[in-house]
């Protein structure tokens, strides 16, 4: 089982994609042993490199030597295994078939996670006899560079577990949420979906083209949260400031239940964004590979400025 004194851990990442391979450098980056399940070759070929690119800068590309990849469940040595984090594709059958497997394979103690980005963890659980030792352990893309993660509780979790897990999350330099409901969208997605619900309606509105709206959030308030959450942004303002505004404007914020027409007009062409190269804007190869270095060079400027604030590495090897 793991614990906070837990160094160096066994864990073992079930699923070898963009989420896996990233969630794979924070838990080697803690120090800990990872095996990384991915059935496809081609991934598993990619992942040393991947992994000791993003060590390399922390100056701890010896770690990449504790992520190794296997093709299949059978292939991990579960035994002494303390934790497991599901990074499969977002489809509960899937999720809910794979946990079952897991619980035939995984020890007693092992904690069983899942990185959902929605689906509640009660739900991946659902007549499983492992729902004590399951939570929600949900990374935010890229997951190494983003220091959020979210330890969601079920109905049956153990809350000893949860917290467990975020002092275990901090000595991977990650900073853990304790997320104490299992609602859909658990802390994050909820509050920015209810952000992207007044963004994409105001775009269907005219109010601001999307290049105003993405400028409005990163020079405006959001450049401050950098600095200083929601709730402590509006200490400083003043509640009554706060209050006074909200009055005025929350009875013509965006109450809609489904996207909007923005979106599933964009979604029914088939422009899904740089996956397709358009979505609200138009993307080639070569500004997607400059916007993938412009955003990443920017998250590490951020990680840099925040540096004093966020949990320090564990060095010991």
């Amino acid at each position: 089982m793991i614990t906070s004194n837990s160094l160096h851990a066994r864990t073992v990442v079930v699923g070898g994609g963009t989420m896996g391979m990233d969630v794979a450098i924070v838990l080697a980056r803690g120090g800990h042993a990872v095996c990384v399940v991915e059935p496809d070759a081609a991934k598993r070929q990619a992942l040393a490199a991947h992994v000791r690119h993003n060590l390399e800068p922390l100056g701890l590309a010896q770690r990449t030597e504790q992520v190794q990849a296997v093709a299949s469940l059978d292939a991990v040595a579960w035994p002494g295994v303390h934790l497991l984090i599901e990074c499969i594709p977002e489809k509960l059958p899937l999720k809910q078939a794979l946990f079952a497997q897991l619980v035939q394979c995984a020890a007693p103690d092992t904690l069983l996670c899942s990185n959902s980005s929605s689906f509640p963890i009660s739900a991946i659980a659902q007549g499983l006899p492992s729902a004590q030792r399951m939570l929600g352990l949900h990374f935010f893309m890229p997951a190494h560079l983003v220091p959020l993660v979210e330890v969601v509780l079920g109905p049956q979790s153990d809350v000893s577990l949860a917290e467990s897990l975020c002092q275990f999350m901090r000595g991977c330099a990650s900073v853990p949420v304790l997320v104490r409901k299992d609602k859909p969208g658990f802390l994050a997605n909820r509050m920015q979906h209810a952000l992207a619900r007044e963004t994409f309606a105001l775009i269907d509105e005219g109010v601001a083209s999307p290049e105003d709206v993405d400028a409005a959030v990163r020079f405006g308030f959001g450049f401050r949260f950098l600095a200083a959450g929601p709730v402590m942004q509006r200490d400083h303002a003043g509640l009554e400031v706060h209050t006074a505004a909200a009055a005025s404007i929350y009875p013509s914020l965006a109450i809609n239940t489904e996207p909007a027409r923005a979106l599933q007009e964009r979604v029914e062409r088939g422009d899904l964004g740089m996956k397709t190269g358009q979505g609200f804007y138009t993307w080639t190869p070569a500004t997607q590979q400059a916007e993938r270095a412009r955003y990443d060079r920017l998250l590490r400027q951020g990680l840099a400025l925040l540096a004093a604030e966020l949990p320090p590495l564990n060095r010991l090897d």
